[in-house]
């Protein structure tokens, strides 16, 4: 869920700073709210900065990675339902309010007015906003669901990191990023290594599911991705040209109230589908057990949520791009436990593959770290001349 430059503090000659957040594309930073915090060279600002970071970046990857595991778990001990699969993706989503009642309750102290809040947003613009993210973020996990039961774990988490490569493309055309060197070999890269998996047939693993299915799962991901991409955009444009602001409630509103949606959505394909009468019996016939059925969709919903309360944290306090670079990180890094876990067929076209899906990764991030010091020094620049 992305920017050129992250998060830019500009000292205002008092004794707080003006937080201010470079919304994906955009030609300058959005100040979003006046905060009372130390300087950007304080000791204690940089541990603590970096503390929240690091953090974050655990529960993303961590969060993600799990998902995804118990996802196959699923599938593996004879969990079938495509519905159920997609409705753990977010019903979770309550356990975003803990941290939001929680960082919202330690804010107000510190916080002062606010010099550029921007014009308040119509609530039915803003519903009808949720409601419309919300339903294509439900029929994106729907796809992720069917890729995940047609492929083996470690095809399908390779072929999610062409996310990266779709999010260039997207914010290219709708965010205004440009479109460097170092962008365009990361898009040939990742498409590269998602096209070998697509026409490599040992990478259908050992699985009983046929060539045809296969390559539905393929396509099926390969959507997915697309579509998660195109979603992240959409989020970047209803912030910069929308609501105006990417404050840390808004992040988080976003992320709860398009969860909700997705939630309900999948509820009602639940029982539209017919698998809900179905439910009872999978759990009964779940080869591990009724408890571990219950407690793998709960630990399912659990992780997602984990690594949306990173996705969210890395949102804030870096940028929507650091949180979609990173969320790809874990992609290459799911193969290596799928070899462990599922005894997933780790070949050679795949470690190219994983190899290829990294290198893209490398170009990505050395483009955000050109842009991120471009924009201090620019920052620095600015706060010398005034």
């Amino acid at each position: 869920m992305a920017g050129d430059g992250g998060k830019n503090i500009s000292d205002d000659g008092g004794d707080g700073e003006e937080v201010q957040i470079q919304i994906a594309g955009s030609p300058k930073a959005e100040t979003c709210s006046t905060l009372e915090l130390p300087r950007q060279n304080s000791p204690v600002k940089n541990w603590h900065w970096r503390l929240m970071v690091g953090v974050n970046i655990f529960f993303l990857i961590a969060g993600q990675t799990a998902a995804t595991l118990l996802g196959r778990f699923y599938y593996n001990q004879g969990g079938n339902s495509k519905w159920m699969s997609t409705f753990i993706q977010t019903a979770g989503f309550p356990v975003l309010f803990v941290p939001l009642y929680l960082f919202r309750s330690k804010m107000p102290s510190t916080q002062t007015a606010t010099t550029n809040p921007g014009p308040k947003t119509s609530v039915t613009k803003l519903t009808l906003i949720y409601v419309s993210l919300g339903l294509i973020l439900a029929a994106d996990d729907l796809m992720y669901s069917y890729g995940l039961l047609y492929l083996p774990v470690s095809t399908y988490s390779l072929i999610c990191a062409s996310q990266l490569a779709f999010n260039a493309v997207f914010s290219y055309f709708l965010n205004a990023q440009k479109f460097t060197p170092l962008i365009f070999n990361s898009v040939v890269l990742l498409t590269f290594s998602a096209s070998l998996l697509g026409v490599d047939q040992d990478s259908q693993g050992t699985t009983s599911i046929s060539h045809g299915k296969y390559i539905l799962g393929f396509v099926l991901t390969l959507g997915a991705s697309a579509t998660y991409a195109l979603l992240l955009s959409l989020m970047q444009v209803t912030f910069e040209k929308v609501i105006k602001r990417e404050t840390f409630s808004v992040v988080f509103n976003m992320q709860i109230y398009t969860a909700l949606v997705a939630t309900l959505a999948c509820l009602v394909g639940l029982f539209a589908s017919g698998e809900w009468a179905t439910l009872h019996g999978e759990m009964h016939a779940f080869y591990s057990g009724k408890l571990s059925y219950v407690m793998t969709l709960l630990w399912t919903a659990i992780s997602w949520q984990v690594a949306s309360v990173g996705v969210v944290g890395l949102i804030f306090v870096v940028s929507s791009l650091f949180s979609n670079v990173i969320s790809t990180l874990a992609l290459p890094i799911i193969p290596a436990f799928a070899v462990i876990f599922f005894h997933d067929k780790m070949d050679g076209v795949k470690i190219i593959a994983m190899l290829m899906a990294i290198w893209g990764f490398i170009s990505y991030g050395h483009q955000l770290y050109n842009d991120d010091k471009k924009t201090r020094k620019t920052s620095v620049s600015l706060v010398e001349t005034s």
